[in-house]
């Protein structure tokens, strides 16, 4: 049987897109892992998000001057030249992706967890770790979060979430991450091929800095201050 013409190319073009989104997807699941395990809960030489949280408070002596403290301390820590150093050992992923940009990712993590550590809750559970990837998302998390049944910013949801399956968790995560790398392309898939100058972008000082602030700001909209929280 003889192909329409264009037809083979255009079958070409639709394998291409297929293998480019597996790919995103693990790079994504390998970033996400990361995330968790380095970030949230320290490894090596990087402290965790509780540790860090717990350091801050007994330093300042309040919650919320605590936050404000974190969020500066990670803004210095991205923008500072070699930021990557020290951790960029314990960034090693199946798939090629730049070491920068998942350290960035995981210290951003690590803020965001800290912050709702700092307000009471528990970093350790299901939910409270799917919130803090989404928060990593910015404006975005809550539409990826809709799209789950879960509501942002707010502590009666927050509560609801315990009753979510873990296996919604799971697809949760696989959309962060699947998010956080194709997120840098002006439209539609990154081309894989093409990550390493696409993430000089993230390399930038000020943009690490912005980034992360407004991580810090989503994190404290996403994670609401609780009774008994304040100090």
């Amino acid at each position: 049987m003889v192909c329409p013409p264009g037809l083979e190319n255009f079958d070409r073009g639709a394998m291409s897109e297929l293998e480019e989104q597996s790919r995103a997807e693990k790079v994504g699941t390998a970033v996400i892992s990361k995330v968790l395990n380095v970030g949230v809960d320290g490894l090596g030489p990087l402290d965790g998000a509780r540790k860090i949280a717990d350091d801050h408070l007994a330093q300042h002596g309040d919650v919320e001057l605590a936050i404000d403290r974190l969020i500066r301390t990670h803004q210095r820590i991205v923008g500072a030249s070699g930021f990557a150093t020290g951790v960029g050992g314990l960034v090693t992923l199946p798939v090629t992706i730049p070491t920068d940009v998942a350290v960035l990712y995981i210290q951003q993590g690590r803020l965001a967890a800290s912050i709702a550590h700092l307000r009471g809750y528990d970093i350790s559970s299901e939910e409270v770790r799917a919130v803090v990837l989404l928060t990593l998302l910015g404006s975005a998390g809550a539409g990826v979060a809709s799209k789950f049944g879960i509501e942002l910013g707010n502590k009666m949801a927050l509560g609801a979430l315990k009753k979510v399956p873990g296996q919604v968790f799971i697809k949760v995560n696989k959309a962060v991450g699947f998010r956080l790398v194709t997120k840098a392309g002006s439209k539609g898939l990154i081309n894989m091929t093409k990550i390493v100058p696409i993430a000089g972008g993230f390399a930038g000082a000020g943009i690490n800095v912005t980034s992360t602030a407004a991580v810090g700001k989503y994190a404290k909209t996403n994670f609401p201050a609780r009774a008994g929280t304040a100090h």
